[in-house]
């Protein structure tokens, strides 16, 4: 939470709010800061040396053996490992399971450079994030927004925060609402018919949110789902283990399952693919397709271009990073680059083993959504009916981390100035998640108006607030306007514009042919 005290008094701004010239008010002196700290002594906010191009290691001294200077009134105590568990789970999402799908539609080689591609402008927007924020002395999105164009700004990065997350925490619920009755089915063998009420996926979701989202949400510091996102990590860990494992035991091309060939195509998946020839259900022998079952380098088709969107925002956790930076120990800007770029290559890593192996299984046959081309050989695998579960842990435990942000943004959009206060802590956890239950169970087609949302706010979020706030904040004596760094961030900026226009058009055409091929990153 923001110190008990006004943004003015923070940010040392003008009394109009702008954001004027800020190189005129960047570098103060540490005795300066001391003497716009709050009358009743306390310390909590800590401004970076401007002249140096990443922060010291240790907080600086104040030159009179007091404590060193806070951003905030909470010490950071959330080691660097749990701090990599939080990002590397804001940056986990289901997206992870259409990433096959984006590789058959790319190739091995073209997939591989565009992801490569992505993390590495993932990992220099957040160094842009903090340098910024280590400039001004500043750890909440929304504040950066402030400092660089006003009341403006903040608000701006406040709503994009807030519309992304909520589609973000909507989507994770409507996989809990869809999938965890198919998984009780398949486990308990129920008749799908039956009206049973632990196959309602309202009720499920409802459950779900109260008995373990909710009571993670009102923790007070994210630091403590550390644990949680390691767990949920390691879901996604065991999700990689069974596709790289299926990915020997099912041949191609594979039989679909059902009712009635089911013993038959056991015995199909032992035959030797390679004479062309497999059992029909009447035991004749007919001839096998298996012209899809090669693995193609570099590929461009009609669904190419529907799948840049999913890789373009597959490491999106911007508006998680200024709150982990918060809360880690000791703190500094190269110590959580740190952990951002560990957090991103643990998942760059898992995204590609995870989109090769599957690929590799289905080839041409990869479905948008992988687990739904497992459940097509057998819908009651064991092994595919724990991964299921697992992923769905994995998103269920996601969806803390990303409330966070979300209630952050509120604070500073509305109690700015207020200290921290339980009753209103706990009142806003519990109507978020209220009101993203009533979407996800009386607005069955919102997931379109949150793929509208997800355009605008995600580019805004990753590339162009990023870009915009450095170039206000650096001040010009230490980066002209046209130095190498502002430039390489314009373009930055201008990169994001290029994504919103490529999805929002993506969307439209699906809307406008009924195509529903597009899908979201995250």
């Amino acid at each position: 939470m923001e110190p008990d005290q006004s943004e003015m008094s923070i940010l040392g701004q003008s009394p109009n709010g702008k954001g004027h010239d800020l190189e005129d008010d960047t570098y103060v002196s540490m005795k300066t800061m001391a003497e716009e700290l709050d009358t009743n002594g306390t310390q909590n906010v800590r401004f970076d040396d401007p002249d140096a191009i990443l922060e010291n290691e240790e907080f600086l001294p104040n030159g009179e053996g007091r404590k060193p200077m806070r951003f905030t009134d909470f010490e950071g105590k959330t080691s660097f490992g749990m701090s990599v568990f939080n990002l590397g789970n804001a940056i986990m999402g289901s997206g992870i399971l259409g990433l096959a799908y984006a590789m058959a539609n790319t190739g091995i080689i073209l997939f591989l450079f565009l992801l490569t591609a992505v993390a590495a402008l993932s990992s220099y927007s957040i160094h842009l994030l903090l340098k910024s924020s280590g400039i001004v002395g500043i750890r909440a999105y929304e504040q950066l927004g402030y400092r660089a164009f006003g009341t403006t700004g903040k608000m701006a990065a406040g709503i994009a925060i807030t519309l992304q997350n909520i589609g973000a925490m909507s989507s994770y619920l409507y996989i809990v609402k869809s999938e965890f009755p198919l998984v009780i089915q398949a486990f308990s063998r129920a008749d799908p018919t039956a009206d049973l009420w632990y196959l309602n996926g309202n009720y499920l979701v409802i459950m779900v949110s109260i008995s373990v989202i909710l009571p993670l949400a009102l923790m007070k510091q994210l630091g403590y789902l550390g644990y949680t996102s390691g767990f949920s990590l390691s879901c996604m860990v065991f999700f990689l283990s069974a596709v790289i494992y299926k990915k020997f035991q099912i041949p191609c091309p594979f039989e679909e399952f059902s009712a009635a060939n089911h013993t038959v195509s056991h015995l199909d998946i032992h035959l030797n693919v390679t004479d062309n020839h497999a059992l029909h259900d009447n035991g004749l022998l007919h001839e096998v397709d298996d012209s899809h079952c090669g693995a193609k380098m570099f590929t461009m088709n009609s669904q190419t271009a529907y799948t840049i969107p999913i890789l373009a925002f597959a490491f999106v956790c911007h508006p998680e990073v200024l709150p982990i930076y918060t809360e880690l120990r000791n703190p500094s800007q190269r110590r959580m680059q740190h952990v951002s770029n560990l957090s991103i290559l643990v998942m760059y890593t898992m995204y590609f083993l995870a989109a090769l192996f599957g690929y590799l299984t289905f080839y041409g046959k990869t479905e948008t959504e992988l687990l739904h081309t497992y459940s097509r050989i057998d819908p009651y695998d064991t092994l595919i009916l724990c991964v299921r579960l697992a992923v769905l842990t994995a998103v269920t435990l996601t969806v803390p981390i990303v409330l966070f942000p979300v209630r952050r943004a509120l604070n500073q959009m509305f109690f700015s100035s207020k200290s921290f206060n339980w009753l209103r802590h706990v009142a806003i956890a519990i109507t978020l998640l209220s009101l993203i239950n009533i979407l996800v169970i009386f607005a069955p087609n919102i997931l379109g108006i949150f793929g509208i949302i997800g355009a605008t706010s995600a580019p805004c979020l990753i590339f162009i607030f990023p870009a915009v706030f450095y170039i206000r904040i650096v001040p010009k004596e230490q980066e002209p306007m046209f130095s190498t760094p502002k430039i390489l961030a314009a373009c930055f900026a201008g990169l994001g514009v290029a994504f919103m226009t490529m999805s929002l058009s993506f969307i439209i055409i699906d809307w406008t042919t009924g195509s529903s091929n597009s899908g979201g990153g995250h």
